[in-house]
């Protein structure tokens, strides 16, 4: 029986890692057509196709990420013998990639990332990449990113494109926030006639869940702007006057320094919060420590 050849293997990982042959061409120092080459003489070894292109990108197939698992943890583990053998210890700091939805709470995405601030014992380098979601996604078929943070749920649509692993963080009741001078002190639609609005755009979660509740209640708001993007209905929930609907960790500094208050929460609605990643033979420690925190510490 013959051996598989690690330094195909190698290749790959490395192509699997990049997505585009040209770059790992140069960095190895190789030229594209031999690569390729390295690649299939690997696929004609496992008897499968481990990438498919998409617009001039690799992309893995189901065999290509099961072999890439394996392969992760291989040259992983390799890199941290060379340097365990070079140096005497262990290496000096561990890489994390975090892809995020663009339009969710940053507060949420800075209580997620508290701990890699204050992590002594583990150097650690993160780096942060906002996009849609598709583009998550695609980035984290690529294994551009280790894990990627949302405030939406996977569509059954998402779901034949790769294995996701999909765990709720945290969630966060939704609540009427405003000014505290404008705090009708009754409940829900009383004293609410002649008060503006900042809601999310209508096909945003939150703000269905909202008009629903209006709808329940016989009232139609005054809307004065929306937004999808939680940053700027953040700046406009603060600076406008009106009022808006939000889970609190989206606006704790303000409601912190009295500049908002809950008015009101909406009975049984909540926003949650999830990590997306694939399933992987090797899931390094600091990721396993962060989705592994209870929900409280996240919000």
């Amino acid at each position: 029986m013959s051996r598989l050849n690690y330094h195909h293997l190698y290749y790959f990982w490395h192509v699997a890692r990049e997505g585009k042959l040209t770059r790992v061409a140069e960095a190895l120092h190789l030229s594209q057509s031999a690569l390729s080459a390295q690649i299939r003489k690997l696929e004609d070894r496992m008897g499968k196709r481990l990438f498919e292109r998409r617009n001039r990108t690799l992309v893995l197939t189901e065999a290509g990420r099961q072999v890439f698992n394996y392969a992760e943890v291989i040259f992983t583990k390799g890199e941290e013998l060379e340097s365990l053998i070079s140096r005497g210890i262990e290496p000096e700091y561990q890489r994390l990639r975090i892809g995020t939805l663009s339009t969710m709470s940053r507060n949420f995405i800075e209580s997620f990332i508290d701990p890699l601030l204050n992590r002594d014992e583990h150097k650690v380098h993160f780096s942060l990449h906002a996009r849609g979601m598709s583009n998550l996604l695609d980035g984290l078929a690529r294994h551009e990113f280790d894990v990627v943070l949302t405030n939406t749920q996977l569509s059954p649509s998402d779901s034949p494109r790769a294995a996701w692993q999909s765990q709720l963080l945290a969630r966060q009741p939704l609540s009427i926030l405003g000014p505290p001078e404008s705090d009708p002190g009754a409940a829900f639609p009383e004293g609410y006639a002649d008060l503006r609005w900042v809601l999310p755009g209508e096909h945003h979660e939150i703000r269905r869940a909202f008009d629903g509740f209006c709808s329940l209640h016989q009232y139609r708001p005054e809307i004065l702007a929306e937004a999808d993007d939680m940053a700027m209905l953040r700046l406009l929930a603060r600076d406008s006057g009106a009022l808006s609907v939000l889970p609190e960790v989206v606006v704790k500094d303000e409601v912190k320094q009295g500049r908002l208050t809950r008015y009101a929460r909406l009975p049984n609605v909540y926003e949650n919060f999830y990590a997306i990643t694939l399933p992987r033979e090797f899931m390094p420690t600091v990721v396993s420590d962060l989705l592994s925190r209870p929900l409280k510490d996240l919000t």
